[in-house]
């Protein structure tokens, strides 16, 4: 290398290592899922890509373990913190396992948003919920309760029981179920931990041990699928509905042979965007507290809440009216 190369490296080094904040010319955002193979992370994915390419200058590390635990997790984040990446954006598999390495990040300077699911607030600077939870547990309910002029037995088909987005919807949902929707008779809540095949099991469980189950509400994306591919091949269409959380792209088929009626989801697609924007927000000197407002840029702007949490929109309803449409889009 020549002198002046050399001068030129050792510059840029030194621009780098005291730029404070982080300059978007060399900024790496990590966007961490809870697993890979997923549809709605790549979908986020997608996203994450989009909004690095608006900001200009961002590179996006995607990565997530291979299973949904807490423990492949933290070997990422601590994976991440080598790599003296800017920000950590990421859908947490506990809230409280992930604190103690996200903290390590934190203490190296790096930038944390939670998103999706979120993490204890000693854990990261912000969250971003897909949507606000009471209205997401009321929705998951609506869903089953509109097709069920009567009422009847419904189950809950999760993921994780850590799951903190999971769990805050469930008890959402249980709350509303006396004053909204008295007929409706939750039975059972199980959980399918995002497995295909566990996910698969826990619905066959279900309908044997619940001859009279009406609907089956799994606000996962893998476990809808799942579940609606159980009642198709048991051939249960029109004796069980499956609603809840999903891709259309996924779940098109389903609403299509009527093992589904409706669906809801936010999008994906914009839910990485977002948490990406909100990441580069803090890198370049957002601060992060009660009451301040931070752009998540064609999405529009959050506020924060007291726990420096903020909801990205409202859930969106697929059915046969709109499906065919949206699963060419994610």
């Amino acid at each position: 290398m020549s002198l002046m190369k050399k001068l030129f490296a050792a510059a840029a080094m030194t621009a780098a290592v005291f730029a404070m904040p982080a300059s978007a010319a060399d900024m790496k955002i990590a966007l961490v899922v809870k697993s890979l193979g997923n549809g709605f992370f790549d979908a986020a994915h997608k996203g994450a890509l989009e909004a690095a390419e608006e900001i200009g200058g961002v590179e996006v590390i995607y990565t997530g373990p291979t299973s949904a635990t807490a423990e492949g997790q933290i070997e990422i984040v601590n994976s991440l913190i080598a790599q003296q990446v800017d920000a950590i954006a990421i859908s947490a598999n506990d809230p409280d396992a992930l604190v103690p390495a996200l903290k390590k990040a934190m203490s190296r300077g790096i930038k944390v948003v939670s998103w999706d699911s979120g993490v204890a607030p000693e854990g990261r600077q912000v969250h971003l919920n897909p949507s606000d939870t009471d209205l997401i547990g009321e929705t998951i309910i609506k869903l089953a309760a509109d097709y069920l002029p009567e009422g009847g037995d419904v189950a809950i088909l999760s993921a994780s029981s850590t799951a903190t987005n999971q769990n805050a919807w469930i008890e959402a949902a249980k709350k509303v179920l006396p004053e909204k929707f008295p007929d409706i008779n939750l039975v059972a809540t199980v959980y399918g931990d995002d497995d295909a095949v566990k996910s698969t099991n826990e619905a066959k469980g279900l309908i044997a041990s619940y001859p009279d189950l009406k609907a089956i509400i799994a606000p996962t994306t893998v476990g809808v699928v799942a579940a609606a591919q159980v009642v198709t091949d048991e051939d249960l269409i029109g004796k069980i509905n499956v609603t809840g959380l999903a891709l259309p792209s996924e779940f098109k088929q389903f609403i299509d042979n009527g093992a589904s009626q409706a669906v809801a989801l936010w999008n994906p697609i914009d839910l990485g965007y977002s948490a990406v924007y909100l990441a580069h927000d803090l890198a370049t000197g957002a601060t992060a507290e009660p009451g301040a407002t931070l752009s998540i840029g064609r999405v529009g702007e959050v506020t924060l809440d007291d726990t420096n949490a903020a909801a990205m929109a409202p859930p969106f309803q697929f059915d046969k009216s709109n499906i065919e449409e949206f699963s060419k889009i994610y």
